[in-house]
């Protein structure tokens, strides 16, 4: 049977977006969809823009900071329309690198939200495609439970895009959107709470590494409230809200942020006229190679509930790429993603928390753990303090886990996770001479 399609991809996400271009560059007829923005959740409303807010809220720290290094700085004055414009003018130029790249690889773009007909059709904007496989790769979106007062709250998504900052904010949630908002408002001079129902947030990270980013998010000025719940939102006269809580107390703020986690983004997408089968929660059900219940659709990125980040997403498009084209049904290997938090300080991390370890390893292991104030601190008068830690198994030497928090935690991370990736044991480190004077070297030193 001929097809309009080898491959229509539902999503122009990072996941969507690299599967689309690679197996089109090696001979496919591809098509893609996209009703939204191209690039996805993490070019438009995720990854790129909080990163860019988080160093324009950093820069209040960098000002003081600057005093002990003999700068003279007169007051500092944050223009939130400026940041919010530039933002969106840089955000404007990666949609069209995206556009770019999907023309230049011969894949044909459809604006429009896809429906799909049935395994083998999909239908956009009133015109049907027939498609020998159909991948899906609609990420997800946030989630914000029922209750009084919960249509008055915003997400992620509308935080970027703000007339105007607040001058109080509770943002609600414990996973990394919250906790990274909560870093950005505070350091844009608002005044900032963060609640979480559970006694600790970033739930399965590393304890001892929950433990000192809560004492550094504290140190920065963010109030947290742990194991609080709002019991409802009362919207006031003055343009600001009344957050009651379970404990009985309440609060006053000029704006409600849910940062709750993401579903997956399947509304209206037409999986009840397949045999795609889908979680409680709406997470597709794929095999090893991505491949649905319905044999012509596939599915990849936040969509499927793996490791939702944006890379994961880029690496299950090209093992797909390799199923489709090649006819070698390829999976990807989800051990040692490294991942950071872009709080502040930052943290990052690689392989498994200690708690991980020792239910694996048992007693086999050694733990190494190193905490001290950065050299950047002793002229700046900043209180922060570095944390670094590495477990190790004791009779392999093989490094399992390294978890960081400080500045460019991340960049030293992503160097680490090669190494780890690769099977480095403790006495490679050891064996490794330090770039002096570094943060990043007492990972060589640790003894």
């Amino acid at each position: 049977m001929s097809y309009d399609y080898d491959l229509f991809v539902i999503g122009a996400g990072s996941g969507g977006v690299r599967t689309a271009r690679m197996c089109s560059q090696q001979g496919l007829r591809v098509g893609i969809a996209e009703y939204q923005y191209l690039g996805g959740t993490c070019v438009n409303v995720g990854c790129v823009p909080k990163k860019l807010f988080v160093y324009a809220s950093a820069f209040s720290e960098e000002f003081e900071a600057a005093k002990g290094f003999g700068w003279e700085l007169g007051p500092a004055h944050f223009d939130w329309n400026k940041l919010r414009d530039n933002k969106n003018q840089e955000i404007q130029r990666l949609n069209g690198i995206y556009g770019n790249l999907l023309d230049g690889a011969g894949v044909e773009l459809h604006e429009g939200r896809a429906t799909i007909v049935d395994p083998h059709n999909v239908e956009v904007n009133g015109q049907q495609f027939s498609c020998k496989n159909i991948l899906i790769a609609t990420g997800g979106t946030p989630f914000v439970p029922e209750f009084p007062g919960s249509d008055l709250v915003i997400t992620s998504n509308e935080a970027f895009f703000l007339e105007e900052l607040p001058k109080r904010i509770v943002i609600v949630g414990g996973g990394y959107i919250a906790v990274e908002f909560a870093g950005i408002f505070n350091g844009l001079g608002v005044e900032t709470h963060l609640v979480y129902r559970g006694p600790l947030f970033l739930r399965g990270f590393d304890q001892e590494l929950r433990e000192v980013i809560k004492e550094e998010v504290e140190n920065q000025g963010v109030n947290l409230h742990f194991s609080t719940e709002i019991k409802n939102i009362e919207a006031l006269q003055d343009d600001t809200y009344k957050v009651q809580f379970n404990n009985g107390s309440s609060l006053e703020a000029g704006l409600v942020m849910y940062a709750t986690g993401r579903k997956p983004n399947i509304a209206g997408l037409g999986l009840e006229n397949t045999q795609v089968e889908t979680k409680s929660n709406g997470v597709v059900v794929v095999d090893d190679y991505f491949q649905t219940a319905e044999p012509s659709i596939y599915a990849l990125g936040d969509v499927i509930g793996r490791v939702e980040l944006t890379p994961v997403a880029i690496t299950e498009g090209m093992a797909l790429t390799k199923t489709l084209v090649e006819g070698i049904s390829t999976s990807i290997d989800y051990s040692n993603i490294p991942t950071a938090v872009f709080c502040q300080p930052n943290s990052a991390s690689v392989g498994l928390t200690e708690e991980q370890a020792r239910e694996q390893y048992g007693d086999d292991l050694k733990v190494f753990r190193s905490r001290f104030r950065p050299m950047k601190e002793t002229l700046g008068g900043g209180a922060g303090k570095v944390f670094m830690k590495m477990i190790v198994v004791e009779s392999t030497d093989i490094v399992v886990g390294c978890h960081m928090v400080g500045e460019h935690a991340g960049e030293i991370i992503q160097g680490i996770a090669v190494a780890m990736k690769a099977g480095a044991k403790k006495a490679d480190f050891d064996a490794t001479i330090g770039i002096h004077p570094t943060a990043a070297e007492e990972f060589v030193t640790m003894r």
